[in-house]
């Protein structure tokens, strides 16, 4: 049997946000959150509650695995 990898969530917010052309601050104000949250969310120090998962997806018109990606490192 294969031995499992750690686990690394990567996080896409900042393309989907650049993409969009909206601010850290008009993106926190949007989802009800600091600045500070969204941008420790960003550099993939904090990862959110399922609840702002959702939120921040359905806020882009997303599915959560659309900006949150598992991956398994070796």
């Amino acid at each position: 049997m294969k031995s499992r990898g750690k686990e690394k969530v990567v996080v896409l917010l900042r393309d989907y946000r650049l993409q969009r052309g909206i601010t850290q601050e008009e993106l926190a104000k949007a989802l009800g959150v600091t600045r500070q949250t969204i941008i420790a969310i960003e550099k993939g120090k904090y990862l959110p509650s399922l609840p702002l998962a959702l939120k921040i997806a359905k806020y882009f018109g997303v599915h959560v695995e659309d900006i949150f990606k598992l991956i398994e490192e070796e």
